[in-house]
């Protein structure tokens, strides 16, 4: 009986590494995690059996760390990405350097199928930082390993999401909730269908190229905002905050951060976020997308109630007392 196959994943203790992770473990793959905290990667190997998933150490700014991490391994998988820069972590090193290094060692080394994630909107002659970062490690990687699979995802959604999540702990405070890039259009989609297409690329279900991944509705961010009211029940004023506004806003935040020294990281608000906010975030006409890959995916609006329930003025009771209500009205 033939050993099951091994697959590494970068950053795979991150918000969509970990669901890539739990998919692959049903799949039956062997799990190697690298990270830069194996230790507080844990929770990973409960995604699996025991011995299935094994978190390990790893820089990804170091051609020999990353070289150790994919001894052996079937496919590679890269979902490291960052939203701001920390130290010596910025877009150039994590978007760029670092993915040409995975792509090179994994040609080097011979590892069968490569996937790596990148972003929706990824283009090397952006004017989003993030978006240019993205834009030009997408062509190191396509330089080592043209054979590669590259997911473009646009802003992913899910239980433990930085976006979704944000937007509706803003709404615990005021009447009012602010959004930047109010008729900006996106394209959220689900974490999980993420997952599963990182995991056919990886058994080679997929074939090379670059995939735009976007759930199947097109909203403006007013709408997002307008979908996390409605998830979290409360009624607030969703006003728009100007471009020139937020990039002003933006500046203001990392300011506070090279004042400290980045011993405060604005996580808030970055004067390249307020950039990359002006952009439409969808999937472009003629691209291939989850339908090449047979994933229908799943709207925002079938998945928030599951976990924005803790924002709701009386989080999981909310249900009950308006039942309650009802009942004490008949």
């Amino acid at each position: 009986m033939s050993a099951a196959k091994l697959v590494t994943i970068y950053g795979g203790s991150g918000f969509l590494g970990r669901q890539i992770a739990r998919v692959m473990a049903a799949q039956g793959w062997r799990i190697r995690v690298a990270v830069r905290r194996p230790n507080e990667a844990g929770v990973v190997r409960t995604y699996g059996a025991p011995g299935q998933i094994e978190p390990v150490p790893c820089n990804i700014r170091d051609d020999l760390s990353v070289r150790a991490c994919m001894a052996d391994a079937d496919a590679v998988i890269n979902c490291v990405g960052i939203l701001v820069r920390e130290g010596k972590n910025t877009f150039d090193a994590i978007h760029e350097e670092a993915a040409g290094r995975i792509a090179r060692i994994a040609a080097e080394t011979g590892v069968k199928h490569v996937v790596h994630v990148s972003a929706l909107g990824a283009d090397a002659n952006s004017e989003s930082h993030y978006a240019a970062s993205k834009g030009r490690g997408e062509a190191l990687v396509l330089q080592h390993r043209p054979d590669a699979a590259i997911l473009r995802p646009s802003i992913i959604f899910g239980p433990d999401d930085n976006f979704y999540n944000r937007i509706a702990a803003m709404t615990r405070f005021g009447p009012v909730l602010f959004v930047p890039g109010a008729e900006t259009e996106v394209q959220p989609v689900y974490v999980v269908d993420v997952a599963q297409a990182a995991a056919m690329a990886a058994a080679g279900e997929a074939g090379p190229g670059i995939y735009e991944l976007g759930g199947p509705d097109v909203v403006t961010m007013r709408g997002i905002a307008q979908q996390v009211l409605g998830a979290t029940d409360r009624r607030r004023a969703v006003i728009g905050i100007p471009n020139w506004m937020a990039g002003v806003m933006g500046s203001i935040l990392d300011a506070g951060q090279v004042v400290t020294g980045g011993l405060l990281t604005n996580r808030i608000l970055t004067k390249d976020q307020a950039r990359t906010l002006r952009l439409p975030n969808r999937v472009a006409d003629g691209a291939k997308t989850f339908a090449d890959l047979g994933i229908a995916p799943i709207s925002a609006p079938a998945i928030l109630d599951t976990y924005l329930w803790r924002f709701r003025p009386s989080g999981q009771y909310e249900s009950i007392t308006a039942s309650a209500k009802n009942l004490r009205d008949n």
